[in-house]
């Protein structure tokens, strides 16, 4: 390998995985390695072991053009901006597009969501599927990650559920392929080492679909805590999850990937991360046997 391979978001949790992965398994050298932050100070641990780091700005187009300059094949992990009342990660990630365009990029890397088109009751889907047609527009050879859920945001609902023994939901029969999130990172990391020139989608997920149901059955015997799934229309969950402290916005977030299970959007199971990486994904109930300490508080 000696592409120079770019990871913006680095100092995130998904972006520093993509980066060890890059040094383990794929034996990237350090040198041809940059990892972009809007705080480098945050990585001074990858600094300090040859990576080049460099400051990067997804509200600066200039700071991204600069970034980018020298890579071969950028990875652009999607921002966290989560605002409903603008469109400023879709522009975000527009202007990262523009920067790689500008740059020169070899090949444009991403990641995206199963299955992001026009009619995802997803409330933050447009912003994928806007960035995938500006990528495809581009030009540039590109590759979609489009990553499931990942099995660590269990944490956000599991602990409180467990505690209280009731699970509210509004997913009813739908199914989720919860996959773990450094699992998905060695597939990207294999996808970002690799020499292929051609455009690819590819989605991420665990390797078995389970009903919400059925995931409470899996904790119950994991936990040896009863858990009672209780399923609620989307508009009395949305008022629920608000009474718990989540604000407006976000509550309809949360509530609008239980809309996205219902709706049958989110349970495929594909072999694409073993196919990349070369490594059997990790299962739900590995997940909460792991975690259980974490789960019971």
């Amino acid at each position: 390998m000696t592409e120079t391979l770019l990871v913006t978001g680095a100092s995130g949790h998904l972006g520093r995985a993509v980066i060890n992965h890059l040094l383990g398994e794929r034996k990237v050298a350090p040198a041809n390695i940059i990892a972009t932050t809007r705080n480098p100070e945050n990585l001074a641990d990858l600094a300090a072991r040859g990576v080049a780091v460099r400051s990067a700005d997804f509200d600066d187009k200039a700071s991204l053009e600069a970034a980018f300059t020298g890579a071969d094949r950028v990875l652009v992990i999607s921002t966290g901006e989560l605002d409903l009342k603008s469109d400023r990660r879709l522009k975000q990630h527009q202007a990262a597009v523009a920067a790689a365009k500008a740059a020169k990029v070899s090949h444009l890397l991403y990641t995206s969501m199963p299955n992001p088109e026009p009619g995802s009751p997803v409330l933050f889907a447009g912003d994928h599927y806007g960035t995938e047609e500006a990528i495809k527009a581009s030009g540039i050879p590109y590759t979609i990650f489009r990553n499931g859920w990942y099995q660590e945001n269990l944490f956000m609902s599991l602990p409180h559920a467990i505690s209280s023994g009731k699970w509210y939901s509004s997913a009813a029969d739908g199914r989720i392929a919860h996959g773990a999130r450094d699992d998905m990172a060695a597939a990207i990391a294999a996808g970002l080492a690799s020499d292929s020139k051609e455009s690819h989608i590819y989605t991420l997920t665990g390797p078995q679909a389970y009903t919400t149901n059925e995931i409470a059955a899996l904790v119950s015997e994991v936990t040896g805590k009863p858990l009672e799934v209780i399923q609620l229309p989307d508009e009395a969950l949305t008022e629920g999850v608000k009474a718990a402290g989540v604000p407006e916005d976000f509550a309809r977030i949360i509530v609008s990937f239980d809309a996205n299970t219902r709706a049958g959007r989110i349970g495929e199971v594909t072999d694409a991360v073993e196919k990349l990486s070369g490594r059997k994904p990790r299962t739900l109930k590995q997940f909460l046997e792991a975690n259980k300490a974490a789960l019971l508080g």
